[in-house]
């Protein structure tokens, strides 16, 4: 009797190794891709779905139109090095040393996100994620921190914070050839780790490889993410994209446009692929800039006060969008705060994966919330540190503080700074004489947040004399 008992339970046992294979097949097949669509110094009123009247921005409102317009959505600081490692470890990155645009001197040590701690890509490689950075990386130009060294499958792109957007301009074959600052702006373009020569405009060579990326990578979970330097300085921009915003009379605001003209067409073309291949359903896609639009580039911010580099909105509140179809709702708004620190906490969150114990994230899944499963506010306070300008922003609710201090800033701003937003999203009326408490209170937890900080690991931009 014991032989048939036996011979049973090894097929019991042989049929469930078989459904449990299936499931676990089943679970990484249905595990969503993460498409994240960032711009550079993009100004809050330059996309459609924000209202803009003089740059068609038709794709990339489509994201808007067939997902969640979040109109407070944030990034953790107005310049593009530290929003960008903070956007790609979920962590805020004043924790690990990321605190102003770093060095690109290539000799320096930890001149990006330091090694300890760990990106989407990384996160997701273990869940069978293939992942691609395209565009511009600034997160590191030390061979340590390149994208290959750091979870990436593949790169196309540049190290460095800018670039040349014509391939005849791209002499240079290596960050070793750079004599003068700004040279980095010419060096060719890198393949994985090999230098290639180009033709075209870089915007459309960006695009080409995002959707080579899909084609390639459509039946396995992926992570793209579209780094585009574009509306960033230079001002430049072919004739075919010049002529569609022939409608714009000042020169450098129709360069401006038809650089943004180029991404939309790059943006459709990446919708359409996932179209193509049925990945609607199966891709969330995230959409907004790096921090708020520049002044030397004609980005217009409106209605909010400021630009890149500021404390206020104009500087860290940017165009935000997330779609995913059949999922999140659309065609919506959502208005309580989100940040650019959710895009690592949504993508973990919904393929399952595991975050490192001592490195948890400071940002939330945001499906909950954008579905109305949760419909209390992702965060209760988004924070900010300058840590060469001594200055700091916290709001809590709808109230923001803002601290600087005066002695470090040439320009003529109060000291500390309270602004009702839910009532002048302008940042027109200092009310901090009428809600003492409050800032008090905002103040404190600014403090003891900062004590959970450690100051920059590497030198700033200006440090590398070539």
């Amino acid at each position: 009797m014991s032989f048939p008992i036996k011979k049973y339970s090894l097929c019991a046992l042989a049929m469930l190794s078989v459904l449990a294979a299936a499931c676990e097949s089943t679970a990484v097949e249905v595990r969503p891709n993460l498409l994240v669509i960032l711009l550079d110094d993009l100004g809050y009123a330059d996309v459609g779905f924000n209202g803009c009247a003089d740059i068609a921005t038709p794709n990339i409102d489509k994201i808007a139109r067939q997902g969640v317009r979040c109109t407070n959505g944030y990034v953790t600081y107005s310049v593009c090095g530290p929003s960008r490692a903070a956007l790609i470890t979920g962590r805020y990155q004043d924790r690990f040393g990321c605190c102003r645009n770093p060095t690109v001197d290539p000799t320096v040590e930890n001149n990006g996100v330091p090694v300890s701690e760990r990106n989407i890509a990384e996160l997701l490689k273990p869940a069978g994620y293939t992942s691609m950075t395209v565009g511009k990386w600034h997160l590191g130009t030390h061979p340590e921190l390149r994208p290959l060294e750091r979870g990436f499958d593949g790169f196309f792109g540049f190290l460095s914070g800018g670039h040349n957007y014509y391939s005849e301009q791209l002499t240079l074959q290596d960050l070793s050839e750079v004599r003068h600052q700004w040279d980095w702006y010419r060096t060719k373009l890198l393949h994985n780790t090999k230098r290639i020569d180009t033709n075209g405009y870089l915007t459309d060579l960006l695009s080409d490889a995002g959707v080579d990326f899909v084609d390639r990578n459509f039946e396995r979970p992926f992570f793209l993410y579209m780094s585009y330097n574009a509306p960033h300085t230079p001002l430049q921009a072919t004739k075919e994209y010049l002529d569609r915003c022939s409608h714009i009379q000042d020169e450098r605001r129709r360069k401006y446009a038809a650089m943004i003209t180029a991404v939309d067409d790059g943006v459709g073309r990446l919708l359409d692929k996932l179209a193509e291949h049925e990945l609607d359903e199966r891709t969330i896609v995230f959409f907004l800039s790096d921090n708020g639009g520049a002044t030397n580039n004609t980005a217009n911010n409106e209605p909010l006060r400021g630009h890149k580099g500021d404390p206020f909105e104009g500087g860290v509140r940017v165009p935000f969008a997330v779609r995913w179809a059949g999922t999140l709702p659309a065609g919506v708004d959502y208005d309580k705060p989100v940040s650019a620190l959710d895009i690592a906490a949504t993508i973990c969150g919904q393929a399952d994966v595991s975050v490192p114990p001592d490195k948890p994230l400071d940002g939330v899944d945001l499906t909950p919330f954008l579905t109305g499963v949760n419909t209390s506010a992702p965060h209760q306070e988004l924070l900010w540190r300058w840590y060469d300008k001594d200055r700091f922003a916290a709001r809590i609710g709808g109230q923001k503080l803002i601290l600087m201090n005066s002695k470090r800033d040439q320009r003529d701003y109060d000291s500390s700074m309270l602004f009702d937003l839910g009532e002048d999203v302008t940042e027109a009326v200092n009310v901090i004489g009428d809600h003492k408490s409050l800032a008090a209170k905002a103040r404190s937890r600014l403090e003891q947040w900062n004590s959970e900080l450690t100051g920059p690991l590497a030198p700033g931009l200006g440090s590398w004399k070539p």
